[in-house]
């Protein structure tokens, strides 16, 4: 299934998020996923290639009671042949990559597109809301897929 309005009934046992360089996006929907649903749904994050942790990042999920200091960016090609049951791509690149694992893998991969946060100018605090916002973004749109029955931890 390839949709980005995707059944919201049935939640995943396992979730991998993707966007290009798991540093900013990815991670944060790993740990936002993991802090609302604990062991409920394993989550991972990667991006297509690895890049470097983004402190920025660090900051927008402290905010919030998440700690991301120990994350450590992977490449996608470290889970290529690990069973999820879901793949979210939250870059254009990412969902190119995701859906060729489709090809071998028996898994949906949906399309959350997402705007990168690394990408915005200005002051420190005004790059500091891109992120929040960025942040903010993802926590609703899993909130909304992964219907909570209760209310969430976040």
């Amino acid at each position: 299934m390839n949709s980005s309005t995707p059944d919201q009934t049935t939640r995943p046992s396992s979730v991998l998020f993707v966007c290009g360089m798991n540093a900013i996006r990815s991670p944060m929907a790993e740990f936002l996923t993991k802090k609302m649903y604990g062991k409920e749904i394993f989550a991972q994050s990667a991006g297509v290639h690895a890049g470097e942790a983004d402190g920025f990042m660090q900051q927008a999920m402290d905010e919030i009671g998440i700690d991301i200091s120990d994350h450590i960016p992977k490449s996608f090609d470290e889970y290529a042949d690990t069973s999820f049951d879901m793949v979210i791509s939250l870059s254009p690149e990412a969902h190119h990559t995701a859906i060729e694992l489709t090809r071998t893998n028996s898994l949906e991969a949906f399309y959350w597109a997402t705007f990168d946060p690394a990408d915005a100018s200005g002051s420190r605090e005004q790059i500091l809301d891109a992120y929040r916002s960025v942040r903010d973004a993802l926590l609703q749109k899993i909130k909304q897929r992964f219907v909570v029955a209760t209310a969430p931890n976040v």
